[in-house]
């Protein structure tokens, strides 16, 4: 199979932007969910852990237990306790889920100000207050997401005030019950809509990985890209004026034409929407219809550059680079590029 290459330097570079528009480093939770978007959940773990963050964020239980041992606090979105970890903390997403949760688990409750997804309704706040203490909860945190802060809309605006506005109340019920809440709504695009961060944590997907989009209208960070996906030649052959390679044959030679496979397909996540339309960062042409486990270029290079940004992947197929990086398959090999901030290192 093909090869993930990860830049080091290019995820430092980000970190470094994040804290600076963050305030401290201390505010970044790395979001590492779905093998954090792609790029390898332990790898980048360890990297984002040298670099000194102590907080991540997971959708599961045992995405949480691979890379607990990185970091001081890992907040889990989706799942229920199966073991036992102070250093884990589980999202309330609904009323009803409360009495789910053994007692003594630490907590955050999920607010609902606008997206409708998750969250209780910001009306219930003190009937979840109430029914998390007879479970006897520890309530650590006050949550929120923002649902188009990658837009210029009033949508980010609104959920900001209503977010702000319960922050006062939520923290006078939680010392009541002797708890000392943290508040956090920005994902990666929330965190560059202000100039100040206002809450104690922003949790940080897809701008950690250089490939967070926002419209034109809005700041622009100047991210880099940390993954890059190569391909290695099976095969090369000249197709001659006239013939045609792949399934049904949607790619005719015009004239005489050296072709070569490559070991990545759809099984990889290479999208086969892209078939006979994608070019490489380097300007190779994807020949005919992409298969599960090999995709044929225009070149006879012995190793070759598929993507470099999975938002320009993205673009041929008509998504979004989280789905590409998302779809990569978790068995392909990853691998750290050897530099650091322009010293060698161990790959």
């Amino acid at each position: 199979m093909g090869t993930i290459k990860l830049s080091r330097e290019a995820l430092y570079s980000n970190l470094d932007i994040i804290a600076q528009q963050v305030g401290a480093k201390d505010k970044i939770a790395v979001v590492l969910k779905d093998n954090a978007y792609g790029h390898g959940a332990v790898l980048i773990a360890q990297a984002a852990s040298q670099y000194g963050i102590t907080q991540a964020v997971v959708r599961l239980e045992s995405e949480a237990l691979e890379i607990a041992q990185y970091f001081e606090t890992v907040l889990i979105l989706a799942d229920f306790p199966g073991v036992g970890n102070a250093n884990f903390r589980y999202v309330i997403n609904t009323l009803e889920s409360i009495e789910k949760f053994p007692k003594g688990t630490r907590v955050e409750l999920k607010i609902d100000t606008g997206m409708h997804r998750h969250g209780i309704a910001i009306d219930d706040l003190e009937k979840a207050f109430k029914r998390m203490a007879d479970q006897g909860l520890e309530c650590v945190g006050i949550m929120s997401h923002f649902k188009s802060a990658d837009t210029l809309s009033s949508e980010w605006f609104w959920q900001r005030r209503a977010f702000d506005g319960l922050k006062e109340k939520a923290v006078k019920s939680a010392k009541k019950q002797g708890w000392n809440v943290r508040f956090h709504i920005s994902n990666s695009a929330g965190t560059f809509r202000s100039s100040q961060c206002e809450d104690d944590m922003v949790r940080i997907g897809i701008a950690l990985y250089g490939c967070l989009q926002m419209d034109v209208t809005l700041l622009q960070p100047a991210l880099k890209p940390v993954l890059s996906l190569v391909g290695d030649k099976i095969a090369t052959r000249t197709l001659k004026a006239g013939q045609r390679v792949g399934y049904n044959g949607i790619y005719e030679a015009q004239c005489d034409e050296v072709v070569s496979t490559y070991d990545l397909g759809y099984a990889n996540g290479l999208d086969r929407l892209a078939s006979n339309r994608y070019v490489t960062p380097d300007g190779i042409a994807l020949r005919g219809r992409i298969s599960m486990d090999s995709a044929a270029f225009s070149t006879d290079a012995d190793e070759l550059l598929i993507f470099n940004d999975a938002n320009e992947y993205a673009k041929a197929v008509g998504t979004i680079g989280y789905e590409i990086l998302a779809c990569l398959d978790k068995d392909l090999k990853r691998e750290w590029v050897e530099t650091v901030r322009g010293e060698l290192v161990e790959p």
